[in-house]
């Protein structure tokens, strides 16, 4: 099994962009090479904000929506709590 991981990217804008992958940093590429989700393509550059293992898929898909729901000053702290959780 694979370890999947929820991160949180800052665009260039200061928005947030949540996702889901199982390696952060090849997403984080593929984001600034314009390859990423639709929603980052015209905020680029992207950096990433912070980013936290899950135990599997499900997981990790299940705090992705749970990050979601905070508003964006909350987000970052609240998805290091759940990484803890797990």
């Amino acid at each position: 099994m694979s370890t999947w991981y929820v991160y949180l990217l800052r665009c260039s804008d200061k928005s947030l962009y949540c996702g889901v992958t199982t390696d952060p940093e090849r997403r984080l590429k593929e984001h600034n090479a314009g390859t990423g989700a639709k929603y980052t393509r015209c905020r680029l550059p992207a950096t990433m904000e912070a980013y936290e293992a899950f135990p599997d898929k499900r997981a990790a898909y299940r705090a992705e929506y749970a990050v979601k729901q905070k508003r964006a000053g909350q987000k970052v702290l609240f998805l290091k709590e759940l990484a803890t959780k797990d």
